[in-house]
């Protein structure tokens, strides 16, 4: 194995304090989905229905505040954000056992819209701290760290909620947020390089940087996470088929591991692949995952090909986002992919339930593998007009394409 990519990115001054801040500020991130529906079930004793309203309060601030946080780091700087969205995101947890219920909907859109901005932030300092050219193993393991985080927070929350109280779990979480927000405002990671340009004299309009290959970049990011939600949902779904319910978390705890593999094998390839082509493959390997067979451990190995492309996906769109756009919009624009992961997964859950609910299990990961498939397909299609075009009209000016950063092609 050719650990040399991994070594020049970790030998960058301030690369390893940044991958080590983030992870574990990422796991109390990782809990407030499970921690707010354990709470909203257990201790208001209100149905899954009313749960999943809550989340989906918080899920539609997180996608309308993350941008704009973004964009506020970009002209104010990333500590006042920080301090703004620790104080207001730990207030909220602090005080969301004292709620009603009415009045903790409202609590959660505003918890999401003010929420404190660890994963844009760690792609923002990703793209300030590495060069261009060895940005792909530093995103591999940023992607990693997702990866760890969301294999500890949500298994965290449950076993709080369930051992000690679902109250405790909230209290926790505002906690965790507050450590999480104090450390990165020590850190004070940096979201420019210094040889970047400020663009103070001429501030960026979105009409340059928003283009039609950017507006690509965002749809196969929420490609990818709509396709993840599914899963998460068709798998519960087929282990309760096949009554073998109890193995549920063995087999998240693979396809996660798989990730973790594919990310690693992702950052030591010596060329870049689009991730235009690694989407695309992500939805054409779920499709099956269903038909592979309904014992727990063939489920397993049905989602390896699936989950080797998992992150993957993800570290290659924040890479090829990072490279696409100037670094004085660097925040909102990962701001924006931030919002684009946040729908995907806030639709991928019901759209694979639903198609769950009127036919079989195993549907649920052909439905959202088919759409994830088919968009990256649609902009791969875009991608080969645009080439024959630059090479029948070398002279001509070339269109802008809707696809990756050159990097990542």
């Amino acid at each position: 194995m050719n650990l040399t990519p991994y070594r020049e990115a970790l030998a960058l001054p301030g690369v390893r304090s940044l991958m080590l801040v983030t992870l574990l500020a990422r796991v109390p991130k990782t809990m407030t989905v499970i921690a707010l529906t354990m709470y909203v079930v257990l201790e208001l004793e209100h149905g899954y229905a009313a749960a999943g309203l809550a989340g989906a309060a918080m899920t539609i601030g997180v996608a309308v505040g993350a941008p704009l946080l973004g964009r506020l780091v970009d002209r104010r700087g990333l500590r006042p954000v920080l301090a703004l969205t620790t104080v207001a995101e730990a207030a909220f947890w602090l005080t969301a056992p004292l709620m009603p219920y009415p009045v903790l909907l409202g609590g959660a859109l505003l918890g999401g819209l003010l929420c404190l901005p660890v994963f844009g932030v760690a792609r923002q300092s990703v793209a300030a701290l590495v060069p261009a050219e060895k940005r792909r193993p530093a995103y591999a393991l940023d992607s990693m760290a997702v990866e760890l985080s969301f294999m500890v927070g949500p298994i965290l929350a449950v076993l709080l909620a369930t051992s000690v109280s679902p109250k405790a779990t909230l209290l926790v979480v505002s906690g965790g947020v507050v450590l999480a927000g104090l450390a990165l405002f020590w850190l004070n990671p940096p979201t420019r390089a210094d040889h970047e340009p400020l663009d103070a004299a001429r501030p960026v309009s979105r009409r340059e940087w928003l283009t039609p290959r950017m507006l690509g970049l965002l749809a196969i990011s929420a490609a990818t996470t709509l396709v993840l939600g599914g899963t998460d949902v068709a798998v519960v779904a087929v282990l309760r088929a096949a009554e073998q319910v109890e193995w549920t978390g063995l087999v998240l705890a693979v396809w996660a591991a798989f990730s973790l593999v594919g990310a690693f094998v992702y950052g030591m390839v010596s060329r870049s692949v689009s991730p235009l082509l690694i989407v695309t493959m992500l939805g054409l390997c779920t499709i099956p995952v269903g038909f592979g067979g309904t014992q727990w451990w063939s489920l397993g190995l049905a989602l390896l090909p699936a989950g080797m492309l998992c992150a993957p996906a993800l570290a290659s769109t924040a890479n090829a986002v990072s490279q696409l756009v100037p670094a004085s919009v660097r925040g909102e624009a990962m701001g924006l992919q931030n919002s684009a992961i946040t729908v995907g997964l806030a639709l991928g859950a019901p759209l694979a339930g639903a198609v769950i609910d009127a036919s079989a299990p195993a549907w649920g990961f052909a439905a959202t593998g088919t759409i994830g498939a088919l968009i990256g397909l649609a902009f791969l299609a875009a991608e080969l007009r645009h080439r024959r075009r630059k090479i029948a009209a070398p002279t001509t000016p070339a269109p802008t394409s809707v696809t990756a950063a050159p990097a990542d092609r």
